[in-house]
C-alpha cells in the first residue's frame, strides 16, 4: 500500500464525508462561480491539510470526530484554496498541479473575486455555528501568511536574509497553515485544552520541515516537482543558499549575490551557483535542520498513547521529509 493510502486509511470515511460537505460549502447562486468551484474541487491535490485536522482530532478523541471537526477541515481547505488562487494571480502562473490555473482560464479579475469569495465562505462557515475559537485560529493564520509573504518580498530586494529571518518567513508563509490544521483538529474535540497549543507547535514543526524539503528540490537532478534552479531565478533566499553565503569569503559572497541579482536568468550561471551551494555543504546543512524539525515534531507525539491515528500522523511527518515532489 502506498504511504498516502496508509495515512488516509484510518480517516477514509471522514474524508469521503468531508469532500461532500466541502463541495456543498462552496455552492453559490451564481452559475459562473459554481462552474469555477466545480473545476477547483475536481482538481484537488493530496488534501494533506484536512487529513491533519481529522487525524489530530481522532487521535485526541478516542477515534471519534464531531461536527466541529468537519467545520474546521472545511475552513482550512476554503482558506487554503483561496490563497492558492490569489498566489497564481500574484505570480502570474498559468498552471497549478499540471492543470490550468483559474486566472489562465478565466482571467485575473475573476480569479481575484473567486479567491475573495472562498475567503469569505471560510469565515462564514466558522460563524454559522458560532465556532469563534476556530475563526480565531484561521484568522491568525491568514494574518501570518500575509506578513510572511511581505517580509520575504522586503528581504528579497536586499538579499540580506539571515537564517533566523528565513525561519520566520517560512514559519509565517508555510508552517502557519499546517499549524492551524493541527490546532483546529485539537480545538474541535478538546476546546481550550493544552492540546490546542501543543498541536499548533506540532503542525508548525511539520510545516518548517516541509518548506525546507521544498527548498532542497531546487538543487535536485530529478525532474520532479519544480524545475531545478527556479528559486534562484526568482531571487528566493533558501536555507542551502543562506548557509553557503555564510560560509563564503567576501569575494565569493559578492559573486553569489551578483549572480542571484543580475545573472539569475543565465542558465550556466545558475548551474554554477547550484554547484557552489552543494560544494559549500548547503544541502547537508539544510537536511540536518529539516530532520531536527521532524524529530521535534515526532517527540511531541510520544506523549500520546499508540493508535492507528498516531501511527498515521507519524507516517505523515516522515512523508513530509521523504516525499519525491
Amino acid at each position: 500500500m502506498k504511504v498516502a493510502a496508509q495515512i488516509r486509511e484510518p480517516i477514509e470515511q471522514e474524508m469521503a464525508l468531508f469532500e461532500k460537505k466541502f463541495h456543498e460549502s462552496m455552492s453559490s447562486k451564481v452559475a459562473l462561480l459554481n462552474r469555477i468551484t466545480y473545476y477547483i474541487v475536481n482538481r484537488k491535490g493530496k488534501q494533506m491539510r484536512p487529513m491533519f485536522v481529522f487525524l489530530t482530532a481522532k487521535m485526541l478523541n478516542k477515534g471519534e470526530v464531531v461536527e466541529r471537526t468537519y467545520t474546521g477541515a472545511s475552513i482550512i481547505e476554503l482558506i487554503h484554496t483561496a490563497s492558492l488562487v490569489h498566489d497564481d494571480v500574484v505570480d502570474d502562473s498559468n498552471k497549478r498541479r499540471g492543470f490550468f490555473s483559474i486566472n489562465a482560464l478565466w482571467k485575473n479579475k475573476i480569479a481575484v473575486l473567486v479567491g475573495d469569495y472562498l475567503f469569505s465562505k471560510g469565515l462564514l462557515v466558522s460563524l454559522e455555528r458560532g465556532d469563534y475559537d476556530l475563526l480565531q485560529i484561521i484568522s491568525e493564520s491568514v494574518r501570518s501568511m500575509s506578513e510572511g509573504e511581505l517580509l520575504q518580498i522586503e528581504k528579497a530586494r536586499k538579499l540580506d536574509i539571515t537564517e533566523e529571518v528565513y525561519y520566520e518567513i517560512i514559519r509565517q508563509k508555510t508552517a502557519t497553515l499546517i499549524a492551524a490544521c493541527c490546532s483546529m483538529g485539537a480545538a474541535s474535540v478538546r476546546p481550550e485544552s493544552k492540546e490546542v497549543a501543543i498541536f499548533k507547535r506540532f503542525g508548525e514543526l511539520c510545516g518548517m520541515a516541509f518548506q525546507i524539503k521544498d527548498d532542497l528540490f531546487d538543487y535536485g537532478e530529478e525532474r520532479i516537482g519544480k524545475p531545478t534552479g527556479i528559486d534562484i531565478k526568482e531571487q528566493k533566499m533558501t536555507l542551502p543558499l543562506i548557509y553557503a553565503l555564510n560560509q563564503s569569503s567576501k569575494e565569493k559572497k559578492r559573486w553569489l549575490i551578483n549572480s542571484i541579482k543580475n545573472h539569475n536568468k543565465n542558465k550556466k550561471r545558475v548551474k554554477e551557483v547550484i554547484a557552489y551551494v552543494k560544494e559549500a555543504g548547503g544541502l547537508e546543512y539544510a537536511i540536518t535542520k529539516m530532520m531536527e524539525f521532524k524529530d521535534e515534531a515526532l517527540g511531541l507525539l510520544k506523549e500520546y498513547p499508540d493508535s492507528p491515528y498516531k501511527e498515521a500522523l507519524t507516517l505523515m511527518v516522515n512523508y513530509v521529509v521523504e516525499r519525491k515532489k
